[in-house]
């Protein structure tokens, strides 16, 4: 049997992806291994050049977003509803209780960790851009049928970060919601947005992105820096001075100003998008209009499935373009520079013979 495998590691000392053999890794207490049929870059994985002392050794196998096949079970991991060749998806957060009030709100937020968790894989701990990886079981859930396995790879970061963060706006059908940031996850909540049968406004300094918007439904789009007054545009079209929530995915602070210029009275701002800086809100604004402010993530593993589910129910899957392992060095550099136009997915094995 093989025991080595390719991966695409980050070295610390030369700020480079290189893809090299290593070691198979094999499942441990509570675990799985999963042979991976896809993978997808996720700009969060460039953490790793803004961030290089976080990480816990290297080089480091990147990536956290992951679809594969169920290939190891471990014995205390053995009937928890799984079994040998099931197709699976997951969130890669290891090393969690998943039972302590901390893991209720995030894994990340674990208060009774083992083997010195929590890990995120791709930062701290051995992530899937390789032929294998090990996950906790209860990080795993069973891939829906009707749901492309090459393609669902990005669900399990920026597809459920969409979705949580428009389904946690807590909105009812027939509201608006505004949807600042058309990259790859603005463009999954849009199309969030309007099978929850919500009015989306999309907004963007990028013409293509919003192009690509009024395509996956949004009733309307603006460039706030062609259009500097959108928000007067925004009040006329929605009829109540703005829209009811504003989810922002873009990681600059002017993102979060169009944004709260959005929004109606008592209208949510939805925190995604992480500016280097810290966030800066007008205060007055906030305060005289009532706006609320909320965040959201990729969630739980107990919410992954609702996400998931909801996705192949409403036929939304991510516009991917595939790549194979050895062009990870190429693609990294493409995402570093904001060249990327949609999820750059590697398929391993054949599966690319089969696109």
């Amino acid at each position: 049997m093989e025991q080595t495998m390719r991966a695409a590691q980050y070295h610390k000392e030369s700020g480079k992806v290189l893809v090299r053999r290593i070691r198979i890794p094999e499942p441990e207490d509570g675990q799985f291994q999963v042979k991976i049929v896809a993978a997808s870059l996720c700009h969060s994985d460039l953490m790793m050049d803004q961030r290089p002392d976080s990480l816990k050794h290297q080089p480091l196998t990147i990536g956290h977003e992951g679809v594969g096949i169920v290939s190891k079970i471990h014995p205390s991991a053995e009937n928890k509803g799984f079994k040998l060749g099931d197709k699976v998806g997951m969130l890669t957060i290891i090393d969690s209780c998943f039972a302590c009030e901390g893991c209720v709100v995030h894994a990340t937020f674990c208060t009774a960790s083992k083997n010195g968790g929590p890990k995120i894989q791709g930062l701290q701990a051995d992530g899937v851009f390789a032929d294998y990886a090990v996950t906790d079981w209860q990080n795993c859930i069973h891939l829906p049928e009707n749901l492309p396995i090459e393609r669902a790879s990005p669900l399990f970061c920026a597809g459920i970060t969409a979705f949580h963060a428009v389904n946690k706006c807590e909105l009812q059908p027939g509201q608006w919601l505004a949807v600042v940031g058309c990259g790859g996850l603005g463009q999954l909540a849009i199309q969030y947005g309007k099978a929850m049968g919500l009015k989306v406004i999309g907004l963007d300094i990028n013409d293509h992105m919003l192009e690509t918007a009024i395509k996956n439904g949004a009733n309307a789009t603006y460039n706030p820096r062609k259009d500097p007054k959108f928000f007067k545009a925004i009040r006329k079209l929605t009829g109540i001075r703005g829209c009811h929530a504003a989810a922002v995915f873009s990681d600059s602070n002017a993102a979060y100003a169009t944004g709260i210029r959005s929004l109606t009275f008592n209208g949510l701002l939805m925190v995604v998008g992480m500016p280097d800086k810290p966030l800066e809100l007008p205060a007055f604004a906030v305060s005289t209009n009532l706006y609320r402010v909320k965040g959201a993530s990729n969630g739980t593993a107990a919410e992954l499935k609702v996400a998931v589910d909801f996705t192949a129910r409403h036929g939304i899957i991510p516009d991917c373009e595939f790549r194979e392992l050895d062009e990870m060095p190429q693609m990294w550099e493409e995402m570093a520079q904001g060249k990327a136009k949609r999820k750059l997915v590697v398929l391993f094995g054949n599966e690319k013979s089969k696109i």
